[in-house]
């Protein structure tokens, strides 16, 4: 009896914590937004993948967008690998920005593509 009531608070504790985790209500799914730049770093960890990416700003400066993506075993399954990205590839991707502004969304891999119009795919 006290290993099932073990369990049952084991659930409710950490079920709850990993629903809050994934909850994605910070990014503006109303505005889908073209980005293009560098990337400066592409971080193949759990429970999400990182995109850096170095943006040119309409006045001329760059900034650093941290773009926050799928976990690496969705990723897989699409044919990513850590190596999928590397630091100075030049991509555009569609993003959905952060809704209290600033440079940071959340990306998915069907809207990445390298600066030549090819997709990025795993195994490039």
């Amino acid at each position: 009896m006290s290993e099932a009531c073990l369990s049952v608070t084991m659930f409710i504790t950490l079920g709850g914590s990993a629903a809050a985790h994934h909850s994605f209500s910070m990014f503006d799914f109303n505005k889908p937004t073209e980005v293009e730049g560098t990337v400066q770093e592409f971080r193949y960890t759990n429970p999400h993948t990182t995109l850096l990416l170095r943006v040119k700003g309409k006045e001329g400066g760059t900034a650093t967008w941290n773009l926050e993506g799928m976990g690496p075993s969705s990723l897989e399954r699409s044919g990513w690998t850590r190596r999928t990205l590397k630091p100075g590839d030049q991509i555009k991707v569609t993003i959905w920005p952060l809704t209290a502004g600033g440079t940071g969304g959340v990306w998915y891999p069907q809207w990445i593509y390298f600066r030549d119009g090819r997709a990025v795919t795993g195994g490039k």
